[in-house]
């Protein structure tokens, strides 16, 4: 009888703007997960044979938690593909000088 090996999914996170930070992802995700990662460009690879897409974007939102970037950046599942996004900021409408009464300029005689 043969027996059929599990194979390995490749797992994929894309860190967009978040290119920076991606040895420290690949160095934490090795750590929880005892797998092998790899990246390329801003991507992460991870190799596992029992982890769910789910279970991966709750271990970098766990990571983006830890580095403080949860103000800047959001995790998201797209089609098997964790995604790292950034937020879109509103732009502050700049206020223009108000054209108001100048100071008055009279001397006061007290």
């Amino acid at each position: 009888m043969f027996l059929r090996r599990k194979r390995k999914r490749k797992l994929k996170v894309d860190l967009g703007e978040l290119e920076d930070e991606r040895e420290p992802l690949s160095t934490f995700l090795s750590l929880k997960l005892k797998v092998d990662v790899t990246s390329s460009g801003n991507k992460v690879l991870v190799d596992s044979e029992n982890l769910s897409p789910e279970e991966l974007k709750k271990l970098v939102n766990k990571f983006v938690y830890r580095q403080n970037l949860m103000n800047k950046y959001w995790v998201a599942l797209e089609n098997d593909v964790v995604k790292i996004n950034k937020f879109k900021r509103a732009e502050k409408k700049e206020k223009g000088k108000r054209k108001g009464i100048p100071p008055s300029t009279i001397r006061h005689g007290w």
